[in-house]
């Protein structure tokens, strides 16, 4: 058995791991709870997860597992892989400066440096430092050779052939000067809109709903704004959307609602509210925890024309019949194994290594 395949079986399991403990989770009489005494372990690690940062609750946590789960199967992997020529080249170590800002947002990479038969170097964000060492510790418990290909990095990044770096526009300009002189991949902020016309069913825009509050609305592929036709009825989203509401009793959240309310009425700015979410008509693309803003458009043709030059900033663009990228309502958060951040083919990087 050549090493790819080992490592592919080892993920494979991985996945199916994920899947039992969904269904673990989720109290389904169709598991044993006491069959895996990882489930227990993995409880734990949720729960750290959590302690050390509240955006992380049990229920966004596991809608990442049961993502990935999904993902992690041998026919999808498969087919992802079979458009690349992966052979048994000589491991190259690869740096991988994570971002923290929803659960395994790193994921991607993780999968993809060791499914290229690398070796993996982490700089965990302080955001999310429990759940990925725990998978890594299941991973090589399953298949003890990965022991020699992952790696956590506390301090500085050293001893690695390649980098992949996600952070902000700020830490971007950091990282492409610190790492200018190895093999890179540097992502930047990106923000994803969605386009509604007028014409959407009331399920496209509850859909709509999960793009806006998945994660608190905390990833790039999070819909942190709204173009829509003048005088668009924003009673119809408003009434879409309501399912949502309990959105804001999460502490943290309620916190950002109230204080970014403040700001906009002490600011004299004109805002739409339904208790859970501001609606604020605003040109920027990154709109504020609880806030979504809005622009409205004359001519699709031209909206069309301004995203495309304005590509390097926008991650998703929801909508229905408006441009062959777009991405149907409600699936932002459910990305499949070809959809790379950035548009920046992972797998083809790291194989040209």
């Amino acid at each position: 058995m050549t090493e790819h395949t080992t490592r592919l079986n080892a993920l494979i399991k991985l996945g199916n791991f994920f899947k039992e403990y969904y269904e673990y989770a989720k109290n389904s009489p169709k598991i044993d709870h006491n069959s895996n005494p990882w489930f227990n372990a993995f409880d734990d690690a949720i729960t750290l997860a959590g302690h050390k940062n509240g955006w992380f609750t049990p229920e966004n946590i596991l809608f990442s597992i049961n993502t990935w789960g999904e993902l992690l199967e041998e026919e999808k992997l498969n087919n992802w892989l079979s458009h690349y020529q992966i052979g048994n080249n000589p491991p190259k170590s690869v740096a991988v400066v994570m971002a923290g800002n929803i659960p395994l947002v790193g994921f991607h990479d993780f999968l993809s440096t060791l499914i290229t038969g690398n070796n993996i170097i982490v700089k965990l964000s302080s955001n999310d430092k429990v759940l990925l060492p725990f998978i890594s510790s299941y991973l090589i418990e399953i298949e003890p050779s990965f022991k020699d290909a992952i790696f956590f990095a506390d301090g500085k990044l050293e001893n690695f052939d390649a980098v992949i770096a996600t952070g902000s526009d700020n830490t971007a300009r950091y990282f492409e000067h610190y790492f200018s002189k190895k093999p890179n991949i540097i992502r930047k902020n990106r923000n994803s809109v969605a386009v509604l016309t007028g014409r959407e069913t009331q399920p496209q825009l509850q859909a709509l709903g999960e793009d806006v509050f998945r994660y608190y609305g905390l990833g790039c592929r999070s819909v942190s704004k709204l173009f829509v036709p003048k005088d668009y009825d924003f009673d119809l989203f408003f009434k879409a959307i309501y399912p949502y509401h309990n959105i804001v009793d999460h502490a943290k959240y309620a916190n950002n609602y109230d204080y970014n309310k403040a700001v906009y009425l002490m600011s004299l700015f004109p805002i739409l509210e339904n208790g859970f979410l501001m609606l604020k008509e605003d040109t920027s693309y990154s709109s504020p925890i609880a806030t979504l803003f809005y622009e409205t458009y004359d001519s699709l043709e031209t909206l069309k024309g301004n995203l495309e030059k304005e590509s390097d900033k926008l991650q998703c663009i929801v909508a229905d019949g408006f441009t062959t990228a777009e991405i149907p309502f409600g699936q932002t958060q459910k990305p499949s194994l070809t959809d790379y951040a950035d548009n920046m083919d992972t797998i083809e990087f790291l194989l040209n290594l």
